[in-house]
């Protein structure tokens, strides 16, 4: 129950800024490293791997944790825990800023998923219970947009942080937002929790964190042990075979930490299913697309992310405005199929680029990948949260967090893997000495200061990289949008015997016992 009762005018005028700036905070926080990724790769001899795992720490951690974060929330207090998570990122951050050892920094970046996991959850749950469902859609346009565009804002501020200090600054920019969302959280956020919710479902969470670990680490260092190799093959098998007994486990539970039989209304699938792939292809993106800038165009971390201003400028007004009006005309499958379809087209683009390819090819790319990320944000956050009751919507709110984060860890690992594998396999170091060979392969950072013949084949390796990658960015993301308008044709009787609706109500499970206090 909330603590005081407040007029819906002050709630919008409050509550509502506040916690965009708490998901400000930490959304930026997964793409706002990525400008300083070739600093770090220098200042600490970081390899790909290692630089992937900086980078995926946060985002893995964050989606492992989404569930059972929110449960926390709901069970002890949301306000209580929105405070503990910022407090943890921000102590987290200040011990990354002090660290030199790559080892340590993945550790801290872990530290901050953490916090982030306790801090999200409560967002957008806050939003769909705060506004009446007529405006709830541009309420949520609102809050895509700030998600999207908090990406933007880490990455713009980082880069110009590094123009005068090093990576460490980045960090300390956490620090600072986590110190001020934090007193606006004191401030203006009413305590509510929910007295009844069930116990944690903290066997559940293990069972997520490991599953997916293994998962992301076998796909992060198969560039290195092998794509077939037993170490690899064994390590994804296991994956599955953990998160097939996550599912089994949480199917015998009265209140599970994420009920697989929601997935049965397809809307909710679906809408599921297209933020996963938006956010893999997007997180995926920036990762590379830095480094990329950096290391191979030789431009500075503030140009770098200036360069992908244009695609920000095109997402917002279509996730805001355009999206809403469109999905409500003409039904949310045809706005999703098409804004997958034109971020497909985009990344089709990215793909083309190389060591010589001009700003003017990589613009070709962001405009169309800016506006299907928009068209396709806001009707499939809106389907996660429409196919639920209003007593469920932290069902949604948690459905669509942990979607949007386990597509990016999973974009930084697949996408940043196979970067790896063509760089490695393109690059020639035949004439080096095997320890200088095994330090070109690992890093282009470091290939980049062994001469200019050196340099000039990792630019290329990295190229080949880069084209690779975004082509298979491009595959799913299209293979995404059939699937998706399939699930959207489906006839009317299975969507009503999902249990979507005030009919149905009572036959919607539960994530982790999270209805959000009205």
């Amino acid at each position: 129950m909330n603590a005081k009762k407040q007029e819906p005018g002050t709630v919008h005028r409050a509550v509502l800024p506040a916690v965009m700036l708490s998901l400000a905070t930490v959304v930026s926080a997964v793409a706002s490293l990525n400008t300083a990724v070739p600093s770090i790769a220098r200042d600490t001899h970081a390899g790909l791997t290692e630089l992937a795992w900086i980078i995926d720490a946060y985002a893995l951690v964050f989606a492992a944790l989404l569930l059972l974060g929110g449960a926390i929330g709901d069970r002890y207090g949301r306000r209580r825990a929105l405070a503990a998570g910022l407090v943890v990122f921000g102590a987290g951050s200040a011990a990354a800023a002090l660290a030199s050892d790559p080892n340590w920094l993945i550790a801290m970046r872990g530290v901050l998923g953490v916090g982030a996991a306790l801090v999200m959850p409560a967002t957008l749950s806050t939003i769909t219970s705060t506004f009446p469902a007529e405006q709830r859609t541009r309420a949520v346009g609102a809050w895509a947009g700030v998600a999207g565009g908090s990406a933007i804002f880490g990455l713009l501020v980082s880069g110009t942080l590094l123009e005068a200090w090093s990576w460490r600054s980045v960090f300390w920019m956490n620090v600072v937002l986590a110190v001020l969302a934090l007193i606006v959280t004191l401030a203006v956020v009413p305590e509510s929790a929910d007295p009844d919710a069930p116990r944690l479902d903290v066997t559940g969470a293990v069972i997520t964190v490991a599953g997916l670990g293994v998962g992301v680490y076998s796909i992060i260092e198969a560039p290195t042990e092998g794509w077939a190799s037993a170490r690899t093959l064994l390590g994804l098998a296991a994956a599955l075979v953990i998160l097939a007994g996550f599912v089994l486990w949480e199917l015998k539970r009265p209140n599970p930490l994420l009920d697989p039989r929601l997935f049965r209304h397809r809307a909710f699938s679906a809408g599921t299913l297209t933020i996963t792939l938006q956010f893999f292809a997007f997180f995926g993106f920036v990762f590379i697309i830095l480094q990329y800038m950096q290391l191979v165009q030789d431009e500075s971390a503030l140009v770098g992310a200036l360069s992908l201003v244009p695609m920000a400028l095109t997402m917002m007004p279509f996730a805001r405005g355009a999206a809403p009006r469109l999905a409500a005309k003409i039904g949310p499958r045809r706005v999703i199929t098409a804004g997958l379809l034109l971020a497909a087209v985009g990344m089709l683009i990215f793909s083309l680029l190389d060591e010589d390819s001009t700003y003017w090819l990589l613009l070709a790319g962001l405009i169309p990948f800016g506006a299907g990320m928009g068209l396709a944000m806001t009707p499939s956050t809106a389907s996660i949260t429409d196919a639920l009751p209003a007593d469920k919507q932290g069902v949604g709110s948690a459905m669509n967090d942990l979607a949007r984060e386990l597509g990016g860890a999973l974009g930084i690992a697949v996408l940043g893997s196979l970067l790896q594998s063509a760089y490695r396999s393109n690059l020639n170091v035949e004439n080096l000495p095997g320890p200088a060979a095994e330090q070109a392969e690992s890093s282009l950072a470091i290939a980049m200061r062994m001469g200019p013949q050196v340099a000039d084949q990792a630019r290329t390796a990295f190229g080949d990289g880069v084209q690779s990658a975004f082509l298979t960015a491009s595959i799913a993301l299209a293979v995404t949008a059939v699937i998706v308008a399939a699930l959207y044709r489906a006839p009317r009787r299975a969507a009503a015997n999902s249990g979507a609706g005030p009919a149905g109500a009572a036959a919607v499970p539960q994530v982790g016992g999270r209805p959000p206090t009205p």
